[in-house]
């Protein structure tokens, strides 16, 4: 994932609410999201080169996202897929906190990512770049390619829009995915600087991504009520064709 916007135990209704983009290279193979074959009780959308993946959830009530860490000046060209730390803690026994002190043993070995993964009930962050497990309070959030809630223009503007939506009795789940196709591009005096250049800097300012090779390959909307019904919305993009296909799950947990 490169955005990730969620309301925290904000809502009356919806403990958590996730509207998220996946930003990759359009050549690199990817699974729509669906219950997983070697381990059906995930639902996620699967990376087919590495075989993990950038969100999902679990019949457990277990949820993981990812993004990674923007930093091309410290690539370790050697390091593990960071897509299979959200798909070892959905398929895995132990609760959040766990898991989180495991990977921190052993965070070096990756490149720079962001993780937020436990339940609708007690969500967790950890970064490599912060090197701190941090529960989440309840409130809203967003997370791109640097530290959680850093003020990147899309994640200040994500999350003015996704404040605004979850105010509703009802979430809309088409307004979530408005949100997340704004393709407006930052003012440049407003970018950050994460070692790209400029030019890359603007083409990746947006909240959805559109350029020749790279770009915003899918959305999802995550919604947990509290009766702990789970409502998963997936739209993958065919930018080069100009469309799109939907698949909508909902179980309980």
């Amino acid at each position: 994932m490169c955005l990730i916007l969620f309301a925290y135990k904000r809502h009356p209704k919806y403990k958590l609410i996730v509207a998220a983009n996946r930003d990759e290279f359009y050549v690199r193979p990817t699974e729509q999201a669906k219950f997983w074959e070697d381990h059906p009780s995930i639902l996620a959308g699967k990376d087919k080169e590495a075989g993990g993946t950038w969100m999902g959830v679990a019949k457990s009530g277990k949820v993981g996202m990812l993004t990674n860490y923007r930093d091309p000046h410290n690539i370790i060209s050697s390091a593990p897929s960071r897509g299979h730390l959200v798909s070892d803690f959905l398929s895995g026994p132990e609760n959040a906190m766990e898991y989180l002190k495991s990977i921190r043993e052993r965070a070096k070995e990756y490149n720079g990512f962001n993780l937020i993964c436990g339940s609708a009930d007690e969500l967790n962050y950890y970064g490599n770049y912060q090197q701190e497990i941090q529960p989440i309070k309840p409130g809203i959030y967003g997370l791109s390619n640097a530290l959680l809630d850093t003020s990147w223009p899309k994640v200040v503007r994500g999350k003015h829009s996704l404040e605004k939506a979850s105010q509703a009795e009802q979430i809309d789940v088409e307004l979530l995915f408005d949100i997340l196709s704004d393709d407006s591009k930052a003012n440049e005096l407003e970018l950050p600087k994460t070692g790209v250049s400029l030019e890359q800097e603007k083409m990746l300012s947006p909240i959805f991504i559109k350029s020749p090779g790279y770009g915003t390959r899918c959305s999802t909307v995550l919604l947990v009520d509290s009766k702990d019904q789970v409502y998963f919305t997936e739209r993958t993009y065919d930018l080069l064709q100009f469309t799109h296909r939907t698949v909508h799950h909902q179980f309980g947990v």
